[in-house]
């Protein structure tokens, strides 16, 4: 599994940050002398995918990993940086190492270099269509049952998050990180995410004054009814519609951002019906 399918992972099993704990040694398996730093981490790799690690978990002490794990506190040290650089944990200063609860970007090289070089969320927008369009082709064509399912979910969670704006970016993201990985092909697909991951720093500065989150959900929904038919040129209609209603979103929430001021969501018409979860990925 590609380090850009553990972020997935972790992505979708967001919603059960709630239910964040420290987490016992015992589910560590003793490793012993002569292992590499790469062995670290496989093993937290696996815990991720088994679900026993959970976003928001706070994992033990580098001296209680390494006596567990039976190797020495650097070679924990490096496995626990190397998660920490892939955006999988998160230190923080006197309170530890936890797992990350905030969709993980794939790369920090692109959010700096759009803060070095003033990268415009224009030109952001354009890049995701220029990629997105093609992968949700892509998956129309290659979606498998498992990457329907993870679809269909992230379509109900972003329906169930209609009044959480915050959250629903998060469940966004997952969608689109979802129809990536149905493409098959994960190097245009990690091309998407470093995209999206620095357009995300963007949007959750200005997320609360969405006024179309039900469009958006709407959008996603037709999206993916257009991958499950197998229909290629109707799954990237809809991405092309849905990212041109999302970039025209971003710059009415950006202006009422810099305004200071809230946008009235009950004067903005919903053009889309709410849907209960259930229902949400017929």
């Amino acid at each position: 599994m590609t380090r850009w399918s553990v972020m997935i992972n972790i992505g979708l099993a967001m919603r059960n940050a709630p239910n964040a704990k420290s987490v016992s040694t015992k589910m560590f398996k003793r490793l012993g002398e002569g292992v590499t730093t790469d062995q670290v981490v496989k093993q937290i790799r696996e815990l991720i995918e088994s679900g026993e690690l959970r976003p928001g978990d706070r994992l033990p002490s580098e001296r209680t990993l390494a006596d567990r794990l039976g190797i020495s506190r650097p070679s924990v040290r490096t496995g626990l940086r190397i998660l920490s650089a892939m955006g999988v944990l998160q230190s923080r200063h006197g309170s530890g190492t936890f797992m990350s609860s905030g969709p993980p970007a794939e790369s920090q090289l692109l959010r700096l270099l759009a803060a070095l070089h003033g990268f415009s969320a224009d030109a952001m927008f354009e890049a995701r269509r220029i990629l997105e369009v093609s992968l949700a082709g892509l998956a129309a064509e290659r979606a498998t049952d498992e990457h329907l399912a993870m679809m269909a979910e992230a379509v109900a969670d972003t329906y169930a998050s209609l009044d959480d704006p915050k959250s629903y970016l998060v469940y966004d993201m997952q969608f689109h990180r979802a129809v990536a990985v149905a493409s098959g092909n994960p190097i245009v697909a990690t091309l998407m995410d470093m995209v999206t991951a620095a357009l995300y720093e963007m949007k959750v500065q200005t997320i609360e004054h969405a006024t179309h989150l039900e469009e958006s959900a709407a959008m996603h929904r037709k999206i993916y009814q257009a991958i499950r038919a197998g229909k290629a040129d109707a799954a990237r209609a809809a991405m092309t519609t849905h990212l041109e209603l999302a970039q025209r979103d971003f710059a009415s929430e950006e202006a009422a951002e810099k305004d200071g001021s809230h946008a009235d969501k009950n004067d903005v018409p919903r053009r889309a019906s709410r849907l209960p979860k259930k229902d949400a990925r017929h």
